[in-house]
């Protein structure tokens, strides 16, 4: 497919078009609902039966649900297999060589070399990562090898100013946006220079600076909370039209998209028209189940038709696919004052699912490096850049070598910090701390003082001490 082809269900226009033709009724009545209108969005505070009607002799229903749908005198069921599967976008192909015509990259040649060295950087950190909990060294760790364009060209064409929602695949979105690697290892190993405070698991990161919420374990439960925020951010704009517009860009693997909270969240944004960009990485599996296992229909994508949202399914491992796909799913979120948008990107998790996984006893190692081989993101971006002639291997070379002496260096650093003070996890519970915790404080100092060699408290900034204050 060469062409960006966005499927766009057309029920929730007509719906709007009904109800634009029942106001001059509507005036009439002296029960008539509540209207506003914020810019060209039309919104019925209560709804009644005579906003949809039924004329005499129609040739379609009129009918909350199903608008627009013609009467059939013969019976038959919709069957989903005589549908065709939802394109997938591409714009350069496994060999490097563009296959979309109209494709015009937009970021010079030094952007593009800046976020390519974002991808090596992820997959860089995940190597070593991966071994150091391996060596005992960190507890717990979630690579992203195979799925790094997704990440990093997703958030290059996200604004500054955009709030974002995570799962916990998406290290590129934080390095693109400005996370240091100091900021990844000060999470990881829960120093004193973390700013949780060593409270939440490895891998779970977040950025107030950055306009990224923090990363949760459950699946699936930043989907509604996306959509909320969204919502909050067209509210806002809706009340003071001077505040710059924003949307709120949600991740997801296809295996968070079989919980409840999916549907959910999908339901409220379209309802309520918000902001709200759906990234889902349709990697193959969730944890052990592969995809044909976990759904009949075709694919996420058809999900997101299925709720009246507009979609698009991209080659994952296609960095500019991905970017094309963003950049017009963040433009469409903002048109007639904010709607939600899906995005599908059709990407294979090379790795483990995280560092308590062995995917090897669910798939074939053969299959794992036939992708590895036949169709790696970095690899593909890097063929388009080598074909530009602005990348070659002594380049490559020097990348991967000085990206690796950054992450282990930033590595050294944070394992070498102390860990929180130990009276950190007695606190930003209530605004100051309560007679009953200052009790409880009191009570574990004493402890770790009646048995000094079973507690080793030296690694924790102010050791016993903290709890004194």
């Amino acid at each position: 497919m060469v062409t960006m082809k966005w499927v766009r269900p057309s029920g929730g226009q007509q719906l709007l078009a009904s109800r634009r033709a029942a106001l001059p009724l509507l005036r009439g009545r002296t029960a008539a609902p509540a209207i506003v209108w914020s810019q060209t969005n039309l919104h019925l505070h209560r709804r009644c039966a005579g906003s949809i009607s039924q004329r005499p002799d129609a040739k379609h229903v009129s009918f909350p649900g199903a608008v627009k749908s013609a009467f059939s005198n013969t019976m038959g069921f919709e069957q989903p297999s005589t549908y065709p599967a939802v394109s997938t976008y591409r714009v350069v192909d496994q060999h490097g060589e563009v296959v979309d015509p109209s494709f015009v990259p937009d970021l010079d040649n030094d952007a593009v070399v800046k976020l390519y060295r974002d991808m090596l950087a992820v997959s860089i950190m995940d190597l070593v990562m991966f071994d150091a909990q391996r060596q005992g060294r960190l507890s717990f760790y979630i690579v992203s090898a195979g799925e790094e364009a997704v990440s990093v060209a997703t958030a290059s064409a996200l604004e500054k100013e955009d709030v974002v929602f995570c799962q916990y695949r998406e290290q590129g979105v934080f390095k693109q946006r400005g996370f240091t690697l100091a900021d990844f290892m000060n999470q990881l190993f829960a120093n004193q220079k973390d700013p949780g405070k060593g409270r939440n698991m490895p891998v779970h990161y977040g950025s107030k600076e950055l306009n990224i919420h923090s990363i949760s374990s459950p699946l699936a439960t930043q989907l509604p909370q996306a959509a909320g925020a969204a919502y909050a951010l067209k509210i806002q704009r809706m009340q003071d039209p001077t505040i710059p517009p924003r949307v709120v860009a949600a991740y997801f693997g296809e295996g968070a998209a079989s919980e409840g909270d999916f549907h959910a969240a999908l339901n409220i944004a379209a309802t309520r028209s918000c902001p709200v960009v759906f990234i889902c990485r349709n990697n193959g599996y969730a944890i052990s189940t592969p995809t044909l296992e976990q759904y009949r229909g075709d694919g996420i994508a058809s999900r997101g038709i299925g709720y009246g949202i507009e979609t698009i399914r991209v080659d994952g491992n296609d960095f500019w696919a991905v970017r094309e796909a963003t950049k017009k799913a963040r433009e469409l979120a903002l048109e007639d004052g904010g709607k939600p948008v899906l995005i599908e990107a059709m990407t294979y998790r090379v790795s483990h699912h995280s560092t308590s996984d062995d995917s090897f006893a669910y798939r074939a190692r053969v299959e794992v490096e036939d992708w590895k081989r036949r169709d790696n993101p970095i690899a593909r971006l890097r063929k388009w850049m080598e074909a530009k002639g602005f990348w070659d291997e002594n380049k490559e070379k020097d990348a991967r070598e000085s990206i690796r002496r950054d992450v282990l260096k930033a590595f050294a650093d944070a394992e070498r910090e102390k860990k929180p003070p130990i009276r950190a996890m007695f606190e930003d519970v209530y605004e100051e701390l309560t007679p009953e915790l200052r009790q409880q404080m009191h009570e574990l100092k004493s402890y770790i003082e009646r048995y000094p060699d079973e507690y080793d408290v030296g690694e924790f900034e102010g050791g016993k001490d903290s709890l004194g204050r």
